[in-house]
């Protein structure tokens, strides 16, 4: 019998892109976030060879490309198991939408897979497999608030921030993540690089019309700076209750607002897909205390105070047109309780 896996989606609470590195990526800061909204990954294996994969929709490869395959291959290499591996994805999740799906998917074959040969991978060895297929896979085998540093590959637990309303919108278009990252690097080298730096106070980015007298930042400088204000952040997740008896982790929206968290790669999608900065605006006036783009999109989210707020915003940009679905986030311990 198949082994089914629930292949939960993330966000990035804020995304800063560094310098391009001699090996061809970027050093990244960002924060991910697992929410509810999820594939499904079903995983068996029988006589015979070869890795097969099944998906209804087009968009996805089935072939060598598909980071399922890619994991299943190194799976079965690392446990030195034989058989004939099939793994069928249902497909719920947007392609190209910024949401991780494809890193989940692959996360979430390596656990079926290691389930139906009934043996499994020490979390060492897991890790090091999901980083050498890809940036994104190593957050999905940790779950829940994960600080992301390197090429986002590094990943580290902090404390889970609590449970939070999320509105998802995907848009029709997809976003291509190497495109974007290729626009970013055209951009930055360009002469608008003052306009892209965020001098970072500790508080909130300085207003562009103060920024003439400052010394610029270069990329390795900048991701220093914002290092420090999200490490800031995230240990105010630690320091129990504010002064009015709420959590700090029940504080997120208005920390979120206070610090200015960012996405820098709607700096170049934006302009590039102009409806999905107009997506932006409509959660923030549907209601969002903090609206951002995914990763690289095309996915946006917006945050809410309440689920019936939530739930409200889901109804008014329906009416509009637009494919908006309401959903929350994860703890790293309903993550790990609701995968299979």
């Amino acid at each position: 019998m198949p082994v089914s896996v629930r292949s939960f989606a993330k966000i990035n609470l804020g995304l800063y892109i560094g310098p391009l590195r001699a090996d061809g990526f970027h050093d990244l800061r960002t924060v991910y976030q697992t929410i509810a909204l999820h594939d499904v990954i079903r995983v068996s294996v029988a006589r015979g060879t070869g890795i097969e994969i099944f998906c209804a929709d087009p968009r996805v490869p089935c072939d060598q490309s598909n980071t399922c395959y890619r994991i299943a291959e190194r799976v079965m290499e690392e446990l030195d198991a034989t058989g004939k591996v099939t793994i069928e994805i249902e497909k719920r999740l947007p392609v190209q939408g910024g949401l991780g799906a494809g890193s989940s998917n692959a996360v979430a074959a390596m656990i079926g897979l290691e389930r139906a040969l009934k043996k499994r991978l020490t979390q060492p060895k897991r890790l090091r497999i999901a980083a050498a297929v890809g940036s994104d896979l190593p957050i999905f085998l940790v779950g829940g608030t994960v600080l992301g540093v390197g090429r986002g590959e590094e990943v580290y637990p902090v404390a889970d921030l609590a449970a939070t309303p999320v509105v998802i919108v995907t848009p029709e278009v997809g976003v291509s993540t190497p495109r974007a990252f290729a626009d970013w690097d055209a951009l930055t080298s360009s002469g608008n690089r003052a306009e892209l730096r965020s001098a970072w106070t500790g508080q909130r980015p300085v207003p562009t019309s103060s920024r003439a007298g400052l010394t610029h930042l270069d990329g390795s400088d900048r991701l220093l700076e914002v290092s420090r204000v999200l490490s800031a952040w995230l240990n105010s997740l630690y320091t129990g209750a504010s002064a009015r008896g709420r959590s700090r982790a029940g504080s997120l929206l208005l920390d979120l607002v206070r610090t200015g968290i960012e996405n820098d790669f709607e700096k170049v999608v934006f302009p590039q897909y102009p409806e999905l900065r107009d997506i932006k605006g409509a959660l923030e006036r549907a209601g969002a205390v903090y609206a951002s783009l995914s990763g690289s999109g095309s996915a946006l989210y917006g945050l809410f105070r309440t689920r019936a707020a939530a739930a409200k915003a889901v109804e008014r940009l329906t009416k509009q047109g637009l494919r908006a679905q309401a959903t929350t986030t994860l703890t790293r311990s309903q993550y790990w309780a609701k995968i299979v």
